[in-house]
C-alpha cells in the first residue's frame, strides 16, 4: 500500500511541476491532444500504459 501511495506522490508532483513552470505549454499539448483521433489518443494512452507498467516492472525487480 505504501507504494501505491509513493506512485501516486510522485506522479502528483511532476504534475504539480509541469503545470508550475510550463502552464502554456500544457495548453498546447491539450490542444495537439483534442486534435487527434480517438483511435490514436487510444493507442497513445495503451503505450503510455505499457511504459509505465514496464518501469514499474524494472524498478521493483524482476
Amino acid at each position: 500500500m505504501s507504494t501505491l501511495f509513493l506512485a501516486l506522490g510522485l506522479v502528483l508532483a511532476v504534475e504539480g511541476l509541469v503545470l508550475a513552470l510550463a502552464p502554456r505549454r500544457i495548453e498546447d499539448a491539450l490542444r495537439m491532444v483534442a486534435s487527434l483521433g480517438i483511435e490514436q489518443r487510444r493507442m497513445i494512452g495503451l503505450g503510455a500504459l505499457a511504459v509505465g507498467v514496464v518501469i514499474v516492472w524494472l524498478a521493483r525487480g524482476p
